[in-house]
């Protein structure tokens, strides 16, 4: 479904009855991922069975923090211009600095699956290189080092005291990131930090219900 058809659904279900509107799970992937990553298939085939009156979308993020940030930034006030409904956000790994940067903007909740806090520190090892989704999209990105300097901009942009509301889920034995970090920058929101795992979030199935509750704790 493309945003302008989710919109039209919006504008649709909203005039059919539903005048508080469905509510809408927005899913971000991470760096270098796509909608068709594990996590986000899962989910929406969870949501697709359990919640059909839940919209869910998940846009294709550029590598490019620039450009993401323009795209992410007008999709969300193209949703809430229509939107009659609750929005929530689930974000992994790069997806996760997206949902809390979104979530700080517009108050919004998210849940963030291990995710990167700065990802600017990580950013450099890839500058120069041809880069390739790792599920397959036959596309190539080569990140330059402005590319650092604007994500580093975006962190900034995060206050240290966050406004959002947020439920962090980590694994220790994340072999990208370091959940320590993601438990301290989310120190006073709800966290699960389980022992084992992996970058993946491995079993992240079990949380499908719970992650829905905790976002839209009224439908």
């Amino acid at each position: 479904m493309s945003q302008n058809d989710l919109l039209q659904d919006q504008d649709n279900s909203s005039a059919e009855g539903q005048p508080g509107g469905r509510p809408l799970l927005i899913y971000l992937h991470g760096f270098l991922s796509s909608p068709q990553s594990y996590k986000c298939q899962v989910l929406k085939q969870w949501l697709r069975e359990s919640r059909p009156d839940i919209v869910f979308y998940a846009p294709l993020i550029s590598p490019y923090p620039a450009e993401a940030a323009m795209a992410l930034g007008n999709m969300l006030k193209d949703f809430k211009a229509h939107q009659r409904g609750p929005i929530g956000l689930v974000g992994s790994s790069m997806g996760g600095f997206w949902s809390t940067w979104l979530a700080e903007q517009h108050q919004l909740p998210a849940v963030v699956v291990n995710p990167a806090v700065a990802p600017s520190r990580f950013m450099p090892k890839y500058l120069g290189q041809d880069l390739k989704p790792y599920s397959g999209e036959m596309h190539t990105y080569r990140l330059q080092a402005s590319d650092v300097d604007n994500m580093r901009q975006l962190e900034s942009a995060i206050p240290e005291a966050l406004t959002g509301r947020y439920w962090l889920l980590a694994q220790r034995e994340d072999e990208t990131l370091d959940c320590r970090e993601a438990e301290q920058f989310y120190r006073g929101q709800r966290q699960t930090v389980e022992d084992g795992g992996d970058h993946s979030f491995q079993g992240f199935a079990r949380y499908a219900g719970a992650l829905v509750d905790f976002l839209f704790p009224n439908n």
